[in-house]
């Protein structure tokens, strides 16, 4: 599993709870996803996995210096 710096704000955490994601969600889908990708839509990379509670999520982030994940957005896929 890589290890990464996340950089954290107030309100892409805001964000990701409007989508009833919480952070600790968001990490460890980006660092052990199920699949990883690049959005079609921002061409960001993007990682899938489940989250504990048995939800499919889609995370996108924007990755720094190989890193360092600025975190963009999160949602349920399916």
């Amino acid at each position: 599993m890589p290890f990464y710096f996340f950089q954290w704000t107030k309100e892409i955490i805001e964000h990701l709870a409007e989508h009833g994601v919480s952070q600790d969600e968001f990490e460890a889908i980006v660092c052990s996803p199920d699949t990883r990708s690049t959005s079609r839509s921002s061409g960001l990379p993007i990682a899938f996995g489940e989250t504990d509670d048995g939800r499919f999520l889609a995370c996108v982030y924007e990755l720094e210096q190989n890193t360092i994940v600025i975190p963009i957005t999160a949602y349920e896929v399916g």
